[in-house]
């Protein structure tokens, strides 16, 4: 199965490595891509359980759903999801 979440706080191509880098390594995900024009993550998942865990996981980067509360911690975590994934490009 296959879903997209509009997300906050999607600044680059930094925060887009870090988003799939992080995404990937859950088990049950895959096919990870961002899409920095429309601020949307897609990738495929193998149960329910796998979305509510990407979700968690973006929040914890600092990469909220679009909705959700994006509190001024979440958006200094975003930045060093960003400068992390510039590093690691």
């Amino acid at each position: 199965m296959k879903t997209t979440f509009n997300i906050q706080n999607l600044k680059c191509g930094g925060c887009a490595n870090t988003i799939i880098t992080q995404l990937s390594k859950l088990d049950g995900v895959s096919d990870v891509s961002v899409n920095n024009d429309t601020d949307e993550v897609s990738f495929s998942y193998a149960n329910e359980a796998d979305v509510d865990l990407v979700k968690t996981k973006l929040s914890s980067l600092g990469y909220p759903i679009e909705g959700d509360a994006n509190s001024l911690p979440k958006k200094a975590k975003s930045l060093v999801s960003c400068a992390v994934g510039r590093m690691t490009n």
